[in-house]
């Protein structure tokens, strides 16, 4: 064989391994022996039906989806899974694959917000951190003591929040400055509400839409509003001009109209969700509104329309866009593989793939 054949095989080879191991990432190092115990949500917190004894408004009794974690309603992790991406035009070009960045056991990352350096922060709900995940999938820890720290949003002006899921459920504003920002209802503790704090978008003008079971605005004074009917909420997302808000609610999308003080008018069904009920959602440049469903990444177009769904190499819980020029889609996925082999459901991955569209630059998430 010619030394030009000798190299195209070798590149071949390396392609197929770096092939390889995008599509099978390693496995879970095992658990360290004197492992501190994962944060509690609030309803399995030993204090919990004493806080709910002081309710004036009771919350429901099914306890919304109680200890096990606030995400998506899909499958429960199923291993790596074959995919093929086809294009959708404008949004991904035909078979990209998704890269795989980063894993961790537990009960871990929800609510990714992208950066400006290319790289992605996670907040973990397990040991109240929120790791920053750099461009070469190294991580540090940006903030801790996060009680049970879910989902983040940072607003247009660089206001970073997050839901807190812990006893006395909370949003907290982790920057500028650190602070509770919403922490009670109608004057119960927010845990009142029944069910996990989920996700959150924050506004321009200081304010943070919620979901938990419901909708929820908490204005830049914190005082929470709840808007909306039947619905079961889970991902939610501004507009880029934040005129509308989109909330998924089951199989379908809802959206509302944004009024100037907040509030939330005109509730109508924007989108059916073709791939099984939704949960994280992120906006790209163009309008299109991005929700992870059981199949994947759906793409909806700025008018309601089913645009494609963008495969995952496995359950997928959210997505944002990073990376350089916001031209990198990431998802934070479901399940991982111990250092036995076995499949493990309580586990997140973190991966990107390729994108024609460009996220939002005027805000994070």
């Amino acid at each position: 064989m010619s030394t030009k054949g000798t190299l195209t095989v070798a590149l071949a080879v390396i392609g197929s391994a770096i092939a390889l191991a995008q599509a099978e990432p390693p496995r879970l190092p095992p658990a360290p022996a004197n492992a501190p115990a994962p944060s509690l949500q609030s309803a399995a917190d030993p204090g919990y039906q004493a806080l709910i004894a002081t309710c004036k408004n009771a919350p429901p009794a099914r306890g919304g989806r109680g200890p096990a974690g606030a995400r998506g309603r899909g499958p429960q992790a199923q291993g790596i899974r074959e995919y093929t991406v086809a294009a959708i035009p404008g949004v991904i070009a035909a078979g990209q694959k998704w890269t795989f960045l980063w894993q961790e056991a537990g009960n871990n990352g929800d609510g990714i917000v992208g950066t400006n350096d290319g790289g992605l922060l996670l907040a973990q709900n397990d040991n109240s951190k929120v790791l920053k995940l750099d461009k070469n999938g190294k991580t540090s820890v940006a903030y801790s003591d996060t009680h049970t720290g879910g989902a983040l949003s940072m607003s247009p002006k660089g206001s970073l929040f997050v839901v807190e899921r812990g006893l006395h459920a909370r949003i907290e504003q982790l920057a500028p400055q650190r602070k509770v920002f919403a922490d009670s209802f109608n004057g119960d503790p927010i845990d009142c509400i029944g069910g996990v704090i989920n996700d959150l978008t924050a506004d321009s003008k200081g304010g943070v839409y919620f979901t938990m079971g419901g909708l929820f605005y908490a204005n830049p004074q914190g005082v929470i509003t709840r808007y909306g009917e039947n619905l079961t909420t889970n991902g939610i997302i501004l507009s880029a001009d934040e005129k509308t808000l989109y909330v998924t609610n089951g199989q379908a999308l809802a959206a509302f109209d944004v009024q100037k003080d907040g509030s939330l008018t005109n509730q109508r069904e924007f989108a059916k969700l073709t791939a099984g009920g939704g949960d994280g959602s992120t906006i790209d440049a163009q309008g299109r509104i991005y929700v992870t469903t059981n199949g994947g990444v759906e793409v909806i177009g700025p008018d309601g329309k089913n645009l494609g769904v963008i495969p995952t190499p496995r359950g997928v819980i959210t997505c944002a866009f990073g990376g350089k020029d916001k031209k990198e889609l990431f998802i934070l996925a479901r399940g991982a593989k111990d250092a036995n082999g076995e499949e493990v459901a309580n586990a997140a991955q973190v991966w990107k793939i390729q994108m024609l569209a460009q996220g939002y630059k005027g805000r994070a998430k």
